[in-house]
Parts: C-alpha cells; sequence; structure tokens
C-alpha cells in the first residue's frame, strides 16, 4: 500500500484540480488465494463504491504486481473506463492453466508498463496478453522500460510522468502525450513494445 503513495500523489496532482478523485486500496487478503482471486474482488468492490460515493462517473483502475493484474481482470465492471497495470503479475498458462481472459477489456483504454528486466514477474507475459487483447481492442498499448526491474526504480519519474499522461488523457480528455498517442495508434508489435524514452514527460511533472 505505501508503495502506491507516490504514484497516487503524482495521479491527484495531475488532475486533482480537475475532480479527478485518487484512492488506494486496501487489499482484505494477502496474496491471490488461487481460485478466490480476493484481489480481483476487492477492485470491482472499489468500482462499485466509486459509483457510490460519486454518482455515475467513469473509473480508471491502477495497479502494480498483483494488483495489476486484478485490475485487468475487474476491466469488466460497468463503471470501469480505463485500465493502467504497471509489471503485471500474470501466470504462465499450461495444460491446466489457462491465459487469463481479455475479452473484459472490450471498450476499456488499456496501458501496461514493464520493465525489460523484470525477475519477479515475466514481461513476456504481459505482451503476450496485450498483444491476444490488441485483436479485440485497439485502444490497448504497451510500454517497454528497457533495462529496469519489477519496482522501475531507475526510471521512475518517466514512469510516473506516463501514468499521469495516461490518466489525464483518458479520465480528463486531455490530449495524450505524442509517444503514448503513437502507442495507441501502432499496430503490433510496434504499439505493444513501444520504449519509454528517458525524460519522458518532464514538463508534466510537479
Amino acid at each position: 500500500m505505501a508503495a502506491q503513495r507516490p504514484l497516487a500523489r503524482r495521479l491527484t496532482g495531475a488532475g486533482g484540480g480537475e475532480g479527478l478523485a485518487v484512492h488506494v486500496l486496501r487489499y482484505r487478503h494477502r496474496g491471490w488465494n488461487g481460485s478466490a482471486a480476493d484481489p480481483v474482488r476487492d477492485a470491482r468492490w472499489a468500482a462499485d463504491e466509486a459509483v457510490r460515493r460519486y454518482g455515475d462517473v467513469p473509473v480508471c483502475l491502477v495497479g502494480t504486481g498483483m494488483g495489476a493484474r486484478a485490475a485487468l481482470l475487474a476491466a469488466g465492471h460497468p463503471a470501469v473506463a480505463s485500465v493502467l497495470a504497471i509489471a503485471p503479475w500474470l501466470p504462465e498458462p499450461d495444460a491446466v492453466l489457462a491465459p487469463d481472459p481479455v475479452r473484459q477489456l472490450v471498450g476499456r483504454r488499456t496501458l501496461i508498463v514493464h520493465g525489460t528486466n523484470d525477475e519477479r514477474t515475466d514481461p513476456d507475459l504481459s505482451y503476450r496478453l496485450a498483444e491476444r487483447a490488441k485483436k479485440l481492442n485497439r485502444d490497448i498499448c504497451r510500454f517497454e522500460v528497457h533495462s529496469d526491474g519489477h519496482t522501475l526504480h531507475q526510471h521512475r519519474p518517466e514512469v510516473l510522468a506516463l501514468a499521469a499522461d495516461f490518466v489525464r488523457g483518458s479520465m480528463l480528455g486531455h490530449p495524450y502525450a505524442r509517444p503514448l498517442a503513437d502507442a495507441f495508434a501502432a499496430p503490433p508489435p510496434l504499439g505493444l513494445r513501444m520504449p519509454l524514452a528517458s525524460g519522458f514527460g518532464e514538463s508534466l511533472r510537479h
């Protein structure tokens, strides 16, 4: 939870003055817990709670790691308009375990961000998910943070700037920065392997 506060502060700074409300979700249970998929249920509850508090408003689900997988799977909630998944933890499909579904992402503007040197969550799995989703939803793109690991510490300012630009564009109607607009428009694999350039978003930093 504490790890999400810098991102929450950045999003609040980017859109709070225009009515963007940012909340950090505390999961009820630790871990994914197999078929219970507790984080997904919590993410759906959060979307319900946003509607209860604010009325008929669009919701953007943002998550990292396990929370990113939860955000992607909870995207089918009627209030969800966009999803930001950072370094998503995804299982390796096998003869027993099917790949995570992607149909719930149809109609949801979706951005995935992953470090190419992530040793905790496999970036190839997020690419493969994005590739499947792109066949159903053209409004999905994926950025690769070259030479960075799971925490994206080396390029944290650029990742935060990209997240802020995506949320401002998706939730508040601002034009996307050129690299993000290009990523959405580009066919795969280009739009799903877009490199996050050093110094991205310097003009957006607060």
